[in-house]
């Protein structure tokens, strides 16, 4: 596997840019140069994160979820 990232990811399973293979090697988001960790999908390219709105689900079950505008770098989180 390579080290370069996919420009946008997504870790809901019904989504077009879930991808398994990276999701599962370890990836996090810095985001406006705070480290995140409840991202839920993002966008380099666009500059925006999808993240989780507290506990709410909307009515297919799935975290009601924001996009928020910024700086996003991605990067893999170290193997331990």
């Amino acid at each position: 596997m390579t080290d370069t990232l996919p420009d946008r990811l997504s870790n809901d399973p019904t989504s077009p840019y879930y991808d398994e293979a990276v999701l599962h090697r370890g990836i996090g988001i810095r985001f406006n140069g705070q480290e995140r960790n409840n991202v839920e999908e993002y966008c380099v390219s666009e500059g925006w994160i999808r993240t989780a709105v507290g506990r709410s689900l909307d009515r297919r079950g799935q975290p009601m979820t924001i996009k928020v505008k910024g700086t996003v770098e991605p990067f893999l989180k170290p193997q331990e």
